[in-house]
């Protein structure tokens, strides 16, 4: 029975292992199934990691471990697009358990608990924070560019009356592939967007602030021009993301639509 037990042990572990090294020498990103919340994982064909948001809760950690391999146990980038429960409150487990190179998040003043012991998990394990701005883009391993064009400003230390439209926005670029991650960005934010002039074109887009009708405007898609949106929206949530308005909206512009809350983990591989 000992033996039976070690060798199912071996299995499992070397599937693991294999699993996670599948991948190797592609670029992945993962929209994990947290719930009702963002949480996007990268790896690089070079092996960098980046984390963009973390969900609501600690599942993120389980969805983490199934598109990571068991030997590596670095974030190479964190990014909090806002401090919103839904996307922060995930980090800061993954803060305590795994080894965060340096972190992007935008400074803005809201108070939520989670978000104060994710500043907290920083300055006592002495990770570099930067703060996001439109003209600080950053190029990971040899081939992934992460191209930020929101906040074109600095806006640390500002109140928003809307938190949401304080998100990181940005593009995540793989040769030919782009990706347009703008956290829980609405109309007003969207229209400032639009606006900077910046090139906001992407074959995929996560839909704004969970597919609700509040963002993912028709101007908006007409400068991303995506061919896929991906919707992180939770099963039965109360808020009823996604919203008809945005899948009625989708469906007649002939983007395909790619939802959480009914596939689960979604990811794309190149």
């Amino acid at each position: 029975m000992k033996k039976m037990f070690i060798v199912v042990l071996f299995i499992t572990i070397s599937s693991l292992y294999f699993a996670g090294s599948l991948t190797y020498g592609k670029f992945r990103i993962s929209f994990l199934d947290v719930g009702q919340g963002d949480a996007i994982f990268i790896r690089t064909p070079d092996d960098y990691t980046v984390l963009v948001d973390g969900g609501p809760s600690s599942k993120v950690l389980e969805q983490i471990a199934e598109v990571m391999p068991v030997y590596s146990r670095t974030i190479d980038i964190l990014i909090l697009t806002h401090p919103h429960s839904d996307h922060v409150n995930g980090l800061t487990e993954i803060t305590k358990r795994y080894v965060v190179k340096k972190a992007f998040i935008t400074g803005v003043d809201y108070y939520n608990p989670y978000y104060t012991k994710l500043l907290s998990l920083f300055n006592e394990k002495k990770i570099p924070v930067y703060f996001a701005k439109a003209d600080n883009d950053f190029k990971i391993g040899k081939n992934v560019y992460l191209d930020f064009v929101w906040p074109s400003v600095p806006i640390a230390g500002r109140k928003f009356e809307n938190v949401n439209n304080s998100s990181i926005a940005l593009r995540v670029i793989y040769k030919d592939k782009i990706i347009f991650l703008g956290g829980d960005a609405e109309q007003e934010q969207e229209n400032e967007m639009i606006n900077s002039g910046f090139n906001l074109s992407a074959d995929i887009l996560k839909a704004g602030h969970h597919g609700s009708r509040t963002a993912t405007q028709d101007e908006f898609l007409d400068k991303v021009d995506p061919r896929i949106v991906v919707i992180q929206s939770g099963t039965g949530n109360s808020y009823k993301h996604p919203h008809k308005e945005i899948l009625e909206k989708l469906f007649d512009r002939n983007i395909e639509i790619r939802r959480n809350d009914k596939e689960g983990r979604i990811d794309f591989i190149f």
